[in-house]
């Protein structure tokens, strides 16, 4: 399948997925949106896909939602007007997704819901959603030449794409409230103090980096352990009590303990590399997908 606003590219188990509206600073629409749900969601399934690296064609990551497209820029059906629970009851009416739930939400929550881990490479600015998106993924990398702002009180809008239960998990609440209300343009190096990024690299080793650090997470690693593994750190830090954890890493260890686990320990014992043979695509637990209701 190929893209409008997106470059999908493989190479050696590493996707790397390209925003690409390089002349409009790769600003945020909701074919993009779309796009990205789709592109999610397939790289889930795809074996050939061990991580994915998620990063901007031109000089920018993302400079937001594109304000220039004729009537409500976000897609959205101003003439509704759901309840919570109504919006939870028709949470999959097309009327619903396309017309009230958040673009940004959506793209969000295919990214949570993604078995692969997840790197941002931010090559340039990314403000509004072009910082909120990345915030569903694992680790975050930026240029020396990134600029990345919660600019949504400049224009009388609130955080959009999950991001007031992804950034406050991330940085704390105090500083995520501080850059929300501030509304500034950070520099890379503030973002990094503020814990937002892993590191900050130079501008033309970015992708470099960002490739290494995906080979270093899926390099003689089970495919189905880094699967599990990124949804029960994605899910258990945020439930009500640890007892969650131990039932879901209970059943997670006695599954791998039957599959890779066994090649795993064995090769140890052998001194040598491990041979995984277990795939995404056919390998994952019977628990998982009650533990993990979808949606």
């Amino acid at each position: 399948m190929s893209y409008n606003t997106l470059d999908w590219q493989i190479d050696a188990r590493v996707l790397t997925l390209t925003l690409n509206r390089p002349a409009q600073l790769n600003a945020f629409t909701v074919e993009m949106a779309n796009e990205l749900v789709d592109a999610f969601t397939r790289a889930s399934a795809d074996d050939a896909v061990g991580a994915i690296v998620v990063t901007g064609a031109g000089r920018a990551f993302c400079a937001g939602m594109d304000l220039s497209v004729a009537g409500n820029v976000f897609g959205l059906d101003e003439s509704l007007s759901p309840s919570v629970p109504e919006l939870e009851a028709r949470w999959d009416d097309p009327v619903i997704v396309n017309q009230v739930r958040d673009t940004g939400g959506r793209v969000a929550l295919a990214i949570y819901d993604c078995l692969k881990p997840v790197i941002a490479a931010i090559n340039g600015p990314a403000v509004g959603i072009g910082a909120t998106m990345t915030l569903p993924m694992d680790i975050r990398l930026a240029s020396d030449k990134a600029r990345i702002g919660f600019v949504f009180g400049r224009i009388g809008i609130v955080p959009e794409a999950c991001s007031t239960w992804f950034l406050p998990r991330i940085v704390g609440l105090q500083q995520a409230l501080d850059w929300v209300y501030a509304a500034d343009i950070l520099e890379p190096e503030e973002a990094l103090r503020g814990r937002l990024l892993k590191a900050v690299v130079p501008h033309e080793q970015l992708l470099a980096e960002a490739h290494q650090l995906a080979h270093r997470y899926i390099d003689q690693r089970s495919p189905v352990a880094i699967a599990l593994m990124r949804q029960m750190m994605m899910r258990n830090h945020a439930a009500p009590h640890p007892r969650q954890a131990h039932a879901v890493e209970s059943l997670a260890i006695l599954h791998a303990s039957r599959h890779d686990g066994r090649e795993g320990v064995q090769a140890f014992n052998e001194k040598r590399p491990p041979r995984f043979t277990q795939q995404v695509s056919d390998g994952m637990p019977d628990f998982f997908f009650p533990w993990w209701p979808a949606r």
